[in-house]
Parts: structure tokens; sequence; C-alpha cells
């Protein structure tokens, strides 16, 4: 099992940035993809980007393909999601998350949250 918890969200201004951290903490293996989600109010649970623990693949919508970055730092056991050129449509609460790649992200660990309002 892994235990997750994010942290950094905010409040910014439009074309403003934020970065978005989470700790990682128990049994995470190589076959381990770590990712990051959002969901605003009334809207369904919207993926933001993966990557893997052990590799550099990563993911990406096109809603956010060039505006953000995921990266992990494996001293810090880290996921982090840099934010830029932030827009009003990307207000939601953000959710750190980790699967073996073998399943789907519904079966895996999921943080707590945290929440990201851009302001126009």
């Amino acid at each position: 099992q892994v235990q997750l918890v994010e942290s950094g969200g905010g409040l910014v201004q439009a074309g403003g940035s934020l970065r978005l951290s989470c700790a990682v903490s128990g049994r995470t293996l190589s076959s381990y993809d770590m990712g990051w989600f959002r969901q605003a109010p009334g809207k369904e649970r919207e993926f933001v980007a993966a990557i893997r623990w052990s590799g550099a693949s990563t993911s990406y919508p096109n809603s956010v393909k060039g505006r953000f970055t995921i990266s992990r730092d494996y001293a810090k056991n880290t996921v982090y999601l840099q934010m830029n050129s932030l827009i009003p449509d990307d207000t939601a609460v953000y959710y750190c998350a980790a699967r073996e790649y073998t399943r789907e992200w519904n079966g895996g660990s999921w943080g707590q949250g945290t929440q990201v309002t851009v302001s126009s």
C-alpha cells in the first residue's frame, strides 16, 4: 500500500504558476505509475498527468500539455506537478494517485486533494 499527501494548492491569478507536491510513503515498486487528476464542482474527474515512478515516460491531455509538467524526486519520495500559464478553467481540487500500471486508477491509492483556484 502507498499513502499520498498533496500540498501546494492555493489562489493564483490567471497567467501565474503553482507547483503541487505529493509526498509518497509505503510500498512503491518500479511498476507503479504516479498521476494527477482534478475535479471541479459538478464536473467529472479529469486526468491531468502521469509518470512512471521508474522511467521517463509521461502522459498529458491536450488541455494541459505544454503548460503542466509532472516530475518526481526519488530522494524526497515526492511527485510534483508544475503548473504554468494557469487559466480559470484549471480551478479544481487536484488529487495525486498511484497505481500498478497493469491496473486501473480507481483500484490504486489516492491522496486527500488540494484546492487550486485561478482568478481572472
